[in-house]
């Protein structure tokens, strides 16, 4: 079985828009650039709003600049527009980002959601291999870890977290899981999170769990106990009657290949790094540069249909 696009004429033309140089900035924006109020709090209040400060670091994020670059292309283009507005210096940014709220930009969608979760490494920019080599890892890991809840449908990311590389990819699930509204019909991922705590914490969202065993694994629950059959043990018994692919094919384990589309595409764009120093700053620009290749899918997503070869 191939694939083949259907809307190829809309996602060329989107293609194109994401390589546009063309910039707008809606009134609501404007409006919402500076802080309406103070603060309150001893100190200087914030003159720039959170949108101000998230506009600078996602505009940093896709044109791949450092912070002072960031803040000349702002201003030219501000210029170029004949805005009014002033644009933040890159060392406020650099301590504004931090505490920012970032929220995922996902279309409701009616019905249960199929997700897919995994998780990909992000080098942090200037921490050089050579240096790893020559002197051994310092205490400023050299790369952070980015888990990713994946909407099967639509391939957007619709809950993302980020920690140290040191952090198993089950210890995530259930935070994962929370930046979740509504209902979840399957939740699928790799043999990471072969873990009864996750199945646990599937079931507690009335979702089905695909994730296969270990090769090793054995069966949990034995006796004539009067507890339900385990997801997993369930699993376990249709690979060793069926066979491991047939049970991928008959469990749908096959889409979870959409989360490695979606990381492929995240680093494609961004590089796969983050230039930040701190590690709040490293996780907010991760978090941005998940919710721009949102709006990125939304311009331009291909249609595609199965068809025989």
């Amino acid at each position: 079985m191939t694939s083949t696009i259907r809307n190829w004429s809309e996602y060329n033309a989107g293609l194109r828009q994401r390589g546009s140089l063309t910039f707008w900035v809606d009134e609501s924006v404007l409006e919402a650039w500076y802080n309406p109020a103070m603060s309150g709090k001893p100190g200087a209040s914030n003159v720039y709003s959170d949108l101000a400060i998230s506009t600078f670091v996602t505009l940093k994020s896709v044109y791949h600049q450092a912070g002072r670059q960031t803040q000349g292309l702002l201003e030219s283009l501000f210029a170029l527009m004949r805005l009014e507005l002033d644009v933040p210096d890159h060392s406020t940014v650099s301590r504004r980002m931090g505490t920012l709220a970032i929220t995922l930009p996902v279309v409701p969608k009616r019905g249960s959601v199929h997700v897919v979760v995994d998780s990909t490494g992000v080098k942090v920019y200037g921490e050089g291999e050579w240096k790893t080599r020559q002197h051994g890892v310092s205490q400023r890991r050299t790369w952070r870890k980015l888990h990713l809840g994946i909407d099967e449908a639509t391939g957007k990311i619709i809950a993302a977290v980020v920690t140290p590389n040191d952090v198993h990819d089950g210890e995530v699930l259930n935070d994962l899981l929370e930046q979740i509204e509504g209902e979840i019909e399957q939740v699928t991922a790799d043999g990471a999170y072969d873990h009864e705590h996750c199945y646990q914490e599937i079931a507690e969202r009335e979702a089905k769990a695909v994730i296969p065993p270990r090769k090793n694994a054995v069966i949990w629950q034995h006796g004539n106990c009067k507890a339900p059959p385990h997801p997993r043990d369930e699993n376990l018994r249709y690979i060793r009657k069926h066979g491991r692919k047939t049970w991928k094919q008959d469990f749908k384990y096959h889409r979870r290949s959409l989360a490695e589309t979606t990381m492929f595409r995240l680093k494609a764009i961004f590089g796969g790094k983050v230039r930040s120093r701190k590690f709040d700053n490293q996780a907010v620009e991760l978090l941005l540069q998940c919710a721009a290749l949102n709006r990125m899918i939304q311009a331009a997503k291909p249609d595609s249909v199965w068809v025989a070869d």
